[in-house]
């Protein structure tokens, strides 16, 4: 069994009727652990991110650049993971 990995940090920045947002922050090697968003989500970058994704079809790395928001559906299921050797943060909106 490979070694845990430390913790994401999450932040509460506005959870309301509308919307949660948390702003995650993340040490080289630290993991959010696995999970399902049971909401649809916007990520927006705060640095550029290295993103190591695990998820049903394995792994793999995905590059996003500071401020390059993207958006999912609800549904994903993944473990997302600092895979640079640098400190990482985004901001997660999911939408109610």
């Amino acid at each position: 069994m490979p070694p845990a990995r430390p913790p994401a940090i999450p932040t509460s920045v506005l959870d309301d009727a509308v919307t949660r947002i948390t702003r995650w922050d993340f040490e080289p090697g630290a993991a959010t652990g696995h999970h399902t968003h049971g909401l649809g989500y916007v990520v927006v970058p705060l640095t550029d991110c290295h993103f190591l994704i695990e998820d049903a079809s394995g792994e793999r790395r995905v590059t996003a650049r500071a401020g390059e928001a993207y958006r999912r559906d609800a549904g994903v299921e993944h473990n997302v993971i600092n895979g640079g050797d640098q400190p990482m943060s985004f901001i997660e909106i999911e939408y109610k």
